[in-house]
């Protein structure tokens, strides 16, 4: 079992797009069968989004496991994205990647992240929840639902 002190943080560069777009097809892929058809991100175009948005990769052993892409907009950070490779999954990635996200905004000044997923990603819906957020509101979208969610974040960016 790997512990989290061997996973290392570093910024997405472009020759980074493919490997995205591989863990996320990855993480993504078990949702298929639950919604019929592919999550969004399944089908995004990772070489324009890492040269558009910044990525934060989670590596460890030298691969990439795990990603966060972020938006800094007015008033909060968006969360586009997050995920860890399958093979990666249950040792604490995505939690790691979302407090990064957490630093990340309150470094830029912003209280709040926000993001949304698929109502029906509830192993998703709950593991925001164990970090603190809550649901603002949902939303029908195509033939399910949309649950946006947000964090107030309070205090200084822990150095």
């Amino acid at each position: 079992m790997m512990t989290n002190t061997s996973i290392r943080f570093r910024p997405a560069e472009p020759a980074d797009a493919a490997a995205i777009r591989d863990i996320v097809r990855a993480a993504y892929g078990k949702w298929v069968p639950v919604i019929g058809r592919e999550p969004l991100p399944m089908r995004a175009d990772y070489e324009k989004a890492v040269a558009e948005h910044p990525f934060e990769l989670a590596v460890a052993d030298g691969r990439i496991v795990g990603m966060i892409e972020t938006m800094l907009a007015d008033d909060h950070l968006w969360i586009e994205n997050v995920c860890v490779a399958p093979q990666a999954q249950g040792r604490g990635i995505g939690r790691l990647l979302l407090e990064r996200a957490e630093r990340k905004a309150l470094e830029a000044g912003r209280p709040e992240l926000r993001l949304l997923t698929n109502g029906a990603f509830a192993a998703n819906v709950s593991l925001y929840k164990r970090q603190g957020y809550t649901i603002d509101r949902e939303e029908p979208f195509m033939s399910g639902t949309t649950v946006y969610m947000s964090k107030r974040l309070t205090g200084s960016p822990a150095i």
